[in-house]
């Protein structure tokens, strides 16, 4: 799993609850660095918020789609109009939360985007 935020403590937030959950995390903190990682390693999933310095979610969505389309992706964002989920759900993403979020919510999205072989029972296990 691959989570993409420009603020510290959603991304130190994240990757410890999905650790926990089993996961393998990675962090990026704008959209040009999760492309760089995207290249590398193919992550399983990319949590995205939109609003980033340097490259935002929007402008990364169809990048992460193109190198790795089987990548899902769900974006997370405190700013965007509900006309706008089903644009960017057209734009790549697999799912969209609003922030701020529940974190039981957003790992049953996450579940629900993966995968039933990426789980060893109620774990995950890359």
């Amino acid at each position: 799993m691959l989570v993409v935020d420009d603020q510290r403590g959603v991304r130190t937030l994240l990757q410890l609850a999905f650790q926990e959950e089993g996961y393998q995390v990675a962090t990026a903190v704008n959209g040009r660095d999760a492309l760089r990682q995207v290249e590398r390693w193919r992550p399983d999933v990319v949590l995205m918020d939109v609003r980033m310095p340097v490259m935002g979610g929007l402008e990364t969505l169809p990048r992460i789609k193109t190198i790795a389309p089987q990548t899902a992706v769900i974006i997370m964002s405190a700013y965007v109009e509900v006309e706008a989920v089903d644009e960017i759900r057209r734009m790549g993403a697999d799912d969209f939360i609003y922030k701020p979020f529940d974190l039981e919510e957003l790992k049953a999205k996450v579940k629900a985007v993966l995968p039933e072989e990426v789980f060893d029972g109620r774990k995950a296990v890359r």
